[in-house]
């Protein structure tokens, strides 16, 4: 074997000191989910002092994994880590709040304990929240590791640089795909299969919106796409099953497709937007 090859493979492995293993990333964010709310652990903490304590460990646990983050430096670690368990009540305070809508838009859920234990919906906003709060940061490549863990769980796949609202609820969840910069207004509801992606995928439009704005309270059913940084639904809107939307719709809009029964030799399917009264 080729003493060229040998040195690229071994110089390889000295870059990855430079970066966090996966595994105490995830292990980290497991953890800190597991604190969070206890339906999600495995162990009860039995007193505040317990819990002061297991906070003081997962600080310690983030300093580990951002030492080998590249892109922060040593003062700018601190004061990450200080901001990011600075923002935990509000970061819990938005997941209760996520869970609610889970549990008020589901009348197969029989308590909050489920939503929490078994619904990959649960899992894969929670990955994104926290996820979403370190990019903020600055912080590079983490975020991305988490969420993209959540999508190998879940089939759910959330960018963690997403603008996401209060209220969301993703109900059953699989083969939904939200990009880089679509932004989710409140009280939004996603079924599986949705798509809310880019019209270009050309590298030059990296730094552009490519993805669809979704206003207040729209509600979007099971397989339906919605492409471009230019789309926006209007609040209150519903986007039907396997609808493929490019264009903005206003505001309590209903979106759906009207098939015609009366030639079954070729599809004579139409979309059609009706706007509310």
């Amino acid at each position: 074997m080729k003493e060229s090859f040998i040195k690229k493979i071994y110089d390889s492995h000295q870059e990855y000191t430079k970066i966090p293993s996966k595994a105490s990333i995830i292990s980290f964010f497991n953890e800190l989910l597991g604190v969070l709310f206890p339906d999600f652990s495995s162990h009860r903490v039995e007193s505040e002092k317990q819990v002061e304590q297991i906070l003081a460990s997962l600080q310690h646990k983030m300093r580990d994994v951002l030492l080998r983050n590249i892109s922060l430096e040593g003062d700018t670690q601190e004061e990450v880590i200080e901001a990011f368990f600075e923002s935990l009540p509000t970061l819990y305070e938005r997941l209760e709040k996520d869970i609610n809508a889970m549990f008020a838009g589901d009348p197969a859920a029989y308590d909050k304990s489920e939503i929490i234990r078994s619904y990959p919906g649960f899992y894969a906003i929670a990955s994104y929240r926290l996820a979403h709060e370190l990019a903020l940061l600055g912080v590079k490549n983490i975020p991305r590791i988490i969420t993209e863990h959540a999508h190998s769980k879940t089939g759910i796949d959330i960018h963690p640089n997403a603008i996401i609202g209060e209220h969301f609820c993703i109900d059953h969840g699989t083969g939904i795909v939200i990009g880089e910069t679509t932004i989710i207004g409140k009280h939004v509801k996603i079924y599986q299969g949705v798509t809310l992606g880019a019209l270009s995928v050309d590298k030059k439009d990296a730094k552009v919106k490519r993805h669809p704005t979704i206003e207040d309270g729209v509600v979007i059913y099971a397989g339906a796409t919605i492409l471009g940084g230019k789309t926006r639904i209007g609040k209150n809107s519903t986007v039907g099953g396997n609808v493929w939307l490019t264009k903005s719709i206003p505001a309590d809009s209903r979106v759906y497709y009207k098939a015609s029964l009366h030639d079954e030799s070729e599809d004579k399917s139409e979309m059609i937007v009706v706007k509310q009264a």
